[in-house]
């Protein structure tokens, strides 16, 4: 049992033998001591008063006397004012290490087949262009928090939906068609997404110059800027050649399916070895290809209904005024989708693959109304989930020089970021030479490691709700709040329990409790105990964050230890497998907690 929960039970016990009444669990006040004050964990008494009926100071001395001498939890105890500050007797820390050793996933809860089960939808790529920074953030974000909610004893489905079909889509094959002279993946050597990436781009390049070029020839007809300009974009021979292919394609045209088959199948090869690279996965993966006649389809139940309504040019909207919002477009007059349309489609096919209990969209804060509005028409439509819905709103990643275009070709590409963020790791090593009997293979295994964790900490680390900037180089250094200091503190304690293995040195079972401990060393284990708390407020608070940031702290806290204590020098016996003892549940919990969010943990570095 942790030390909280026999103190609070003895506070319990206490109140009762002290004053004569029952109190529960909910009413022992108990929090960490401020660092100014002797004592590991505070009482406050001031909710007890009442019961009492004396000052806060003499309230709080009886049942500190109480507690010393009817149980073996305290070493001492001092007051201030209402404040009870305990000082845990050390056997009591070794036993809650002892504990917390026998536990190989100290922390985690796993689920069982009547866990609840949560769907968690991340990444949302279009298939016109291949991933870049703000997608590595997105699906980082799905990842990890797909692993907090699963630690806390939650079935989990990793799900995505793809953007495979609209003028977007059509924009990227009609400048293949026209520029592309039948170049493949093969024949050029690129990655598929990377491929249709340049022909999105090709379009807006050939599309911006008509527009230049009619723009001109409208204004010398007598028309101001502006006018021109909006006249050119719709009169552009491009914009309409693209709007035509999307309407073969609404139709079901062979030849514009075929080609549309064609490119998508090379995107999805493409996004297959980021998301690899990327160490991410879905369970199941939907296309709004195949969702959005359904969510058609529902919309029409929901009219009929009278769960929305019709206007006079044939557009179908709902009335969200009762709800303190404005109408929303659900199908146009044409009698085509929105995309809140195919999210209703999208949300109905998952409703009838999966028992969804609740649903989890990871999308960035750009589209709070659009999800704010979905929750109330997926429970107007009657799915249960629906009003308990979250959005996992994050904010975007920005650049030292702006933000990014994907029009423009001006993004950073997610595949050349994995590549640089390996390659500056592997440079880093080389110039370390810490371990110059490693292979050619194992220090590139460890490049790949410590790149890919510096990239993914050093974006999970920041509260996901927030706008961050992302510097590189910042990410990759060996000392601060970073991932590759998180890791070589973790190599180095499992370089420091090879050395004790191969010493001979056995590392029981159990410690026994008369071990002689620092405030130092009862400090790492109260760090290390407030492990399982940290996970359950990360998938309550759906904040991976959390279990990054507590990661960084407990590293942080051990090398403090490992700089000031010896361990394989140490002469005591006791104390030396005390030690790795401690540093081996560090580096467990560590890895468990960076296992969480998709973080390896190399063996040595």
């Amino acid at each position: 049992m942790k030390i909280e929960q026999q103190l609070t039970n003895a506070v319990i016990e206490a109140v009762k033998a002290l004053y004569g009444q029952d109190i529960t669990a909910a009413q022992v006040a108990l929090q960490k001591t401020k660092k100014e004050f002797e004592g590991h964990l505070t009482l406050v008494v001031f909710g007890l008063l009442r019961i009492s009926h004396k000052k806060p100071e003499d309230t709080a001395q009886e049942i500190g006397q109480w507690l010393k001498d009817n149980t073996t939890l305290l070493q001492g105890f001092n007051v201030v004012k209402g404040f009870l500050n305990l000082v845990i007797a050390p056997a009591q820390w070794i036993g809650l290490l002892n504990d917390i050793d026998a536990n190989a996933e100290y922390g985690i809860t796993h689920p069982t087949a009547d866990s609840p089960l949560v769907m968690i939808e991340y990444s949302s790529p279009n298939t016109n262009k291949p991933l870049h920074l703000g997608h590595v953030r997105n699906n980082l974000l799905g990842w990890a928090l797909a692993g907090v909610i699963e630690a806390n004893g939650n079935r989990v489905v990793k799900t995505n939906i793809v953007n495979d079909r609209g003028i977007h889509i059509c924009k990227s094959m009609l400048a293949w068609l026209k520029y592309g002279n039948g170049e493949t993946p093969e024949s050029s050597g690129k990655k598929g997404d990377h491929l249709i990436g340049d022909y999105y781009v090709a379009f807006d390049k050939h599309y911006r110059a008509e527009v230049k070029e009619l723009q001109a020839k409208f204004e010398t007809e007598g028309m101001t800027a502006d006018d021109a300009k909006a006249k050119a974009e719709k009169e552009s021979p491009l914009i309409k050649e693209a709007h035509a292919m999307l309407v073969k394609w609404e139709a079901g045209d062979p030849e514009v399916r075929a080609l549309w088959r064609k490119m998508n199948e090379w995107v999805y090869a493409g996004f297959d070895e980021t998301y690899k690279a990327l160490g991410v996965s879905f369970d199941k993966i939907y296309y709004e290809s195949d969702t959005y006649l359904v969510g058609k389809q529902a919309v029409e139940e929901g009219l009929k209904k009278g769960l929305f309504f019709r206007k006079e040019d044939g557009s179908v909207w709902a009335d969200l005024t009762k709800d303190g919002l404005d109408e929303k477009l659900l199908l146009r007059a044409d009698g085509t989708s929105v995309y809140m349309t195919q999210d209703i489609g999208t949300a109905k096919l998952r409703f009838q693959d999966f028992p969804i209990n609740k649903m989890v969209y990871v999308v960035g804060n750009e589209q709070n109304y659009h999800f704010q509005v979905l929750s109330i028409l997926l429970d107007r439509l009657g799915f249960e989930w629906g009003k308990s819905l979250v959005h996992f709103s994050y904010g975007m990643v920005e650049l030292p020089n702006g933000k990014m275009k994907s029009r423009e070709g001006t993004v950073v590409d997610a595949d050349d970021l994995v590549a640089g963020m390996i390659a500056q790791a592997r440079q880093t090593i080389d110039e370390a030479n810490k371990n110059p009997d490693m292979t050619e293979d194992e220090k590139n295994e460890v490049a790949r490691i410590v790149g890919m964790g510096a990239l993914k900490y050093f974006l999970l680390k920041v509260d996901a709700r927030k706008n961050m900037l992302f510097n590189p180089e910042e990410s990759i250094d060996f000392n601060g709040n970073t991932g590759p200091f998180i890791q070589y503190t973790y190599a180095r304690i499992r370089s420091i329990l090879r050395k004790a293995a191969d010493a001979g040195i056995n590392i029981p079972d159990t410690l026994p409790a008369d071990v002689e401990i620092s405030t130092k060393e009862e400090e790492i284990i109260q760090h290390i105990a407030d492990f399982a708390a940290v996970v359950r407020q990360a998938g309550t608070e759906y904040q991976p964050a959390a279990v990054a940031n507590y990661c960084y702290e407990l590293v942080k806290e051990y090398n403090q230890f490992y700089h000031d204590f010896s361990i394989m020098r140490e002469p005591d016996a006791k104390k030396q497998l005390f030690r790795l003892v401690l540093s081996r549940n560090v580096a467990k919990v560590v890895r468990l907690g960076m296992g969480l969010l998709g973080i390896e943990m190399p063996e040595r570095m």
